[in-house]
């Protein structure tokens, strides 16, 4: 979500806007982007195909404009598995918007029904609308993603294990900048404020590093009894300082023409003496909580800014100024690395996640996850599917 999002993921905070953007629809506005005062849709009989010109308004969402459509536009609309959709939609429900919450009981229902069911209730119930920017750029967006790294870490400093992971300091305080990445790793006065608050320690520093950027992950951790258990570290706050890409430090130093993590570790390989120069690039902390990762948990992946566990490969990130959290979106790529075209739910955010067509693919966790979520970078188109109004 260049290094992903949350951040490369920037991450500005996971549940900063969390369903305030839902609290309000969108309003009609006419082709020309003047805002007018809104008007209704017109009644939608069952099956209804808008064709997307002059049967329904277009809508302005923030910083994007939503034209309706034709179920017909949506690419792979009939070959979609909804069953994997309908799961994050579950999860959705657990905390909808306005919008969306007189919908949910339909949702549940559809659960145990079928792909045909689910596929009709689609049409029956809501509209297709393209995602455009204000200014009526016909460029693709962008799809990036993002992950959830899988660590090994022990609970007590040791023997290749000296890289802590921290809780956030008593003294930190809103938004005011604290001591920053290399004023941690260099002053005691920064490293006694952290005393006691270590949660696990790392092997390695980047990992450190990335795990901070994905803005939570699992790690297997080794007590001092000897019990290796599996735990999750959420996001807990960060020191208040602007997060700086370290891939971009690297391009605009001539070090790498190609800033995906593999050629960020290819860098890091060739030069192990200036690893901290690199890092301290980058003065931005982010600390954890620690949470239970039982069974159950472990098949979804960390909360999101809508405050629900994400549902691997059916959870994006968005800008919630053109997107509100908890709506379905049909989601377009196709590139080198991966071709999509799918139903998935805006479940999440991150300060990277910018403008009207931008979205961050929750790829899961592990190894694969992660290569995706290192190299992809591909052209994005997007329709929201938003509820008709009762006839």
């Amino acid at each position: 979500m260049g290094l992903p999002l949350f951040f490369r993921r920037t991450l500005a905070g996971l549940a900063a806007a969390a369903l305030l953007a839902c609290a309000t629809p969108p309003q009609p506005v006419p082709d020309s982007g003047t805002a007018t005062p809104a008007l209704p849709l017109p009644p939608a009989a069952p099956g209804t195909l808008f064709d997307g010109k002059a049967s329904a308004p277009a809508l302005l969402r923030g910083n994007s404009r939503w034209q309706p459509v034709a179920w017909s536009e949506l690419p792979g609309f009939d070959s979609d598995t909804l069953f994997e959709a309908w799961n994050a939609w579950l999860k959705s429900c657990e905390r909808p918007g306005p919008v969306f919450a007189a919908l949910c009981p339909e949702v549940r229902r559809l659960s145990i029904g079928s792909e045909a069911e689910r596929r009709q209730w689609l049409l029956d119930r809501l509209q297709p609308y393209r995602v455009e920017p204000l200014t009526g750029d016909a460029t693709p967006g962008l799809l990036t993603a993002y992950f959830e790294p899988e660590l090994v870490g022990q609970r007590l400093p040791g023997p290749g294990f000296s890289v802590p992971l921290y809780q956030a300091p008593t003294s930190l305080k809103g938004r005011q900048p604290w001591f920053s990445r290399q004023e941690i790793d260099s002053q005691p006065s920064a490293q006694a404020a952290l005393r006691g608050r270590e949660i696990v320690y790392l092997s390695d520093p980047v990992q450190a590093m990335v795990l901070q950027i994905q803005g939570s992950g699992r790690v297997r951790v080794t007590e001092p009894d000897g019990r290796v258990r599996d735990i999750r570290l959420a996001y807990a706050g960060n020191n208040g300082h602007p997060y700086q890409s370290i891939g971009r430090w690297l391009l605009d130093q001539g070090e790498l023409r190609d800033a995906t993590w593999p050629a960020i570790q290819a860098w890091l390989q060739r030069n192990p003496q200036r690893v901290n120069e690199l890092l301290w690039r980058n003065p931005r902390v982010v600390f954890f909580k620690e949470e239970a990762l039982g069974e159950f948990d472990a098949a979804f992946g960390p909360k999101g800014a809508q405050g629900v566990p994400l549902t691997p490969g059916r959870s994006i990130a968005v800008d919630p100024q053109s997107i509100p959290y908890g709506t379905p979106v049909w989601l377009v790529s196709t590139g080198p690395q991966v071709n999509l075209q799918r139903l998935v739910l805006a479940q999440d955010t991150g300060s990277a996640i910018r403008g009207a067509v931008r979205a961050d693919y929750f790829a899961g966790w592990g190894e694969a996850a992660g290569a995706l979520a290192g190299r992809l970078k591909q052209p994005l188109q997007l329709w929201v599917l938003w509820p008709k109004p009762n006839p």
